[in-house]
């Protein structure tokens, strides 16, 4: 072997790399065949000295090591030998594998090393169950080994019978929410209604599971006029409307507290106003009053749009007339139109059924207080007793009519009140997008105007650096102002595409509901009609035995008779006296 100097200015190495190269091939079958990843190393090449211990650079002589290979018995290839294969000879001593995270059971696309994957062949050998089973092999591999969790002892067949549910609905905080116990407080001239309203929810946001709050109903205006401008295009169930007159009365508090409810449950099943910080204040809060004061001094734009909408100037009003430009939101607002004129008409034709069934009601009852007089003066029991009877019917009738016309106005009627009113919330979302779609434009004007004014001072040439740079930095203002207006407008399309698709499929199903409540109570009040009729008549049939079921009294009978008695004497009298008169005048 050559023994020059290394032609790189350091000393030639002294090592005895091929000496142990030759030991190391003699000696390959008292040694561990090494494993993947760790090459063989041929030559051991001593690192290079500093510059410092270097001498004079002179001229050497290149030569070159001959390298001598030898071929290795390895028909595996470099991985070495895998499963039963591999060597029963101890294997160096590894360090420690640092933890990972735990995976798959089965690694169809990741290579175990050779004992791991044999030690877990001869696991899963063993974990299997060979025994008489008619259960799959899969609930028969008993998990174990270290790293492995128990299985779930949950039994399948019991969670299959369960309904499943989407992920979103079960993260979903429930809400449970009654309005009711409405009493009137106040003097003469500041009386009014305040209603419970009672919570029950599993949302961790709130400090307690079941709370009870008292509410009037201006409260409930605030509750919807804040919602409506913190979630701009969402579709806000709206409170019933204002009354001056009669709404101190029972019907009127009774349908205005279940339209409430319906207000509250709604909005706290919508997915993104259940998470608004005012629903949290109006469900929860003791010292309401309060509360709302604070959250305004905090937030001097509440009641207004607020964030980027107030700065791309979204609550200012858009001005000039804005055209439609996307024909599946014309569409919609025609059929809204549609819809609206159509639930107006039926709500008006219900009030009809419901003023017509309020005036049977009177009519029996003024036919009641007819039949009570006219029993009174009646002397003959047999006919007194029937019209005292058809008197209490008729009375009975007249509560079936005001309970029939309360329902009418609590099922069908305020579900049709109700999409009337959300129809509305429906075109101020589309107002808030006509705004939004003004100050788009509004933005592009600005900004063309913007990028004007640039081009006109970078021709004029005799501007300043400093002036220029402002420009730029307007130009890109203006055009961030822009996108954000653009993504705005498309945000809210998108998300009223979702409000109005939600809204049709709960339409359909309140008026089912509502429709068929509707008819069921229709039909149990004709059955209790035609159950009322039928009890009369059979009172008034005679029975198996031929006796009525209005029996004059015995005492009646006696006085009758007597009576009878007493006229047929006079009767007697008269006659008596009409034959003596008549003899009287013959003899004159």
């Amino acid at each position: 072997m050559d023994t020059e100097d290394s032609p790189w200015g350091d000393v030639p190495s002294r090592s005895s790399s091929n000496v142990n190269l030759a030991k190391s091939i003699n000696s390959e079958n008292a040694e561990p065949t090494p494993k993947a990843g760790q090459p063989t190393t041929l030559t051991s090449i001593s690192s290079p000295r500093s510059a410092a211990g270097r001498g004079p650079r002179t001229p050497r002589k290149v030569g070159a090591q001959p390298t001598r290979l030898e071929a290795v018995d390895d028909s595996l290839g470099p991985l070495g030998p895998l499963g039963d294969n591999a060597s029963t000879q101890p294997e160096p001593e590894q360090p420690p594998i640092p933890p990972s995270k735990e995976q798959p059971l089965l690694m169809g696309h990741a290579r175990q090393p050779p004992s791991v994957s044999s030690s877990m062949s001869r696991n899963m050998v063993d974990s299997v169950d060979l025994g008489d089973d008619d259960r799959p092999l899969s609930a028969r591999i008993r998990y174990s080994g270290a790293g492995q969790p128990p299985p779930s002892s949950v039994d399948n067949s019991r969670r299959q019978n369960q309904p499943s549910v989407s992920i979103e609905q079960a993260a979903r905080p429930s809400f449970d929410i009654t309005v009711g116990d409405p009493h009137k407080v106040g003097d003469l001239t500041s009386s009014h209604i305040v209603y419970q309203v009672r919570t029950k929810t599993s949302s961790k946001a709130y400090r307690q599971p079941e709370f009870t709050v008292s509410r009037r109903y201006r409260d409930f205006l605030w509750l919807y006029n804040s919602l409506h401008n913190n979630s701009p295009g969402v579709v806000v169930p709206p409170p019933p409307e204002k009354q001056a007159v009669g709404r101190f009365d029972s019907n009127f508090v009774e349908s205005r507290r279940a339209a409430l409810e319906r207000m509250l449950n709604k909005t706290a099943a919508h997915p993104i106003l259940q998470h608004d910080g005012d629903l949290k204040i109006f469900l929860e809060s003791d010292a309401f009053n309060v509360d709302v004061k604070h959250r305004e001094h905090r937030e001097p734009g509440l009641g207004e749009n607020k964030g980027m909408f107030s700065s791309m100037g979204f609550g200012s009003g858009g001005g000039g007339k804005f055209i439609e430009h996307d024909d599946w939101f014309h569409d919609r607002k025609v059929y809204l139109d549609a819809l609206e004129n159509q639930l107006k008409a039926l709500l008006k034709a219900i009030d009809t059924v419901v003023t017509q069934r309020k005036g049977l009601a009177e009519a029996a009852g003024d036919f009641s207080a007819s039949l009570h007089a006219l029993s009174t003066v009646e002397l003959s029991v047999s006919l007194s007793t029937p019209l005292e009877g058809l008197s209490d019917l008729q009375l009975r009738i007249r509560e079936v009519y005001d309970r029939q016309a309360q329902q009418d106005v609590l099922t069908i009627g305020i579900t049709v009140d109700e999409y009337i009113r959300l129809i509305g919330s429906i075109k101020q979302a589309f107002a808030q997008r006509q705004k939004s779609f003004h100050s788009w434009h509004t933005a592009e004007a600005e900004l063309s105007k913007r990028k004007a004014t640039q081009e006109k001072t970078l021709r004029s040439g005799k501007t300043q650096q400093d002036r220029l740079n402002q420009l730029q930095a307007d130009v890109g203002d203006g055009e961030r102002r822009c996108h954000q207006a653009r993504l705005l407008f498309e945000d809210m399309g998108r998300l009223m595409r979702g409000e109005l698709e939600r809204f049709e499929r709960e339409k359909v199903e309140d008026f089912k509901s509502g429709v068929e409540t509707f008819l069921e109570g229709a039909v149990e009040a004709q059955k209790e009609l035609i159950e009322l009729w039928e009890t009369f008549l059979m009172q008034l049939d005679a029975d198996e035995d031929g006796e009525p079921f209005f029996k004059p009294p015995a005492i009646n009978v006696a006085s009758a008779k007597q009576k009878e008695g007493r006229a047929q004497g006079s009767s007697d009298e008269n006659t008596q006296e009409a034959a003596a008169t008549l003899t009287a005048e013959q003899e004159e």
